[in-house]
């Protein structure tokens, strides 16, 4: 079984349960994992027992010999796919540069190549002897970033 025979056989189903895949694993142990997201609110249990079903309705699995899992992407997982990232702006990110750098700041729009982070930052100001807050609004192209992940904030 391969990744586009799961996408085939599940793709329907999701899309009338108001989610979309973000990632479909199967490893040379033919463990698959199917990750969805919901474009409004959460996945929940119901919506994995369906996909679940659907792929063990299409897939022998006494024939193919495989295990499942169907998963929320998470808040602790990168986006991955361009609807993740819609789903994403006006909310506070993590990113993860090339070279090392880390920003936490909001999402305020979004690309198929790039994003555009607001976030505020101390900065020495021309004539103070103190640092102040600066205000940011920069867009990055994803070619120089590593990750994005939701941000949470345990305060």
């Amino acid at each position: 079984m391969t990744k586009e025979q799961i996408i085939g056989a599940v793709e329907t189903a999701v899309q009338e349960r108001g989610c979309f895949i973000v990632d479909v694993t199967v490893n040379a142990m033919n463990d698959v994992e199917v990750v969805l997201e919901k474009e409004e609110g959460t996945v929940d249990w119901d919506d994995c027992a369906a996909i679940d079903a659907v792929v063990h309705a299409a897939f022998d699995q006494d024939v193919e010999d495989y295990s499942l899992t169907v998963s929320s992407a998470g808040l602790d997982r990168p986006l991955k796919v361009f609807r993740q990232f819609l789903k994403a702006v006006g909310t506070k990110v993590d990113v993860k540069f090339k070279g090392g750098r880390r920003l936490v700041a909001t999402l305020s729009a979004a690309t198929e190549e790039s994003v555009t982070l607001q976030y505020t930052a101390l900065e020495t100001v021309e004539g103070k002897k103190k640092k102040e807050k600066v205000e940011h609004e920069e867009t990055f192209p994803l070619a120089e970033i590593n990750s994005v992940t939701p941000y949470i904030d345990f305060k």
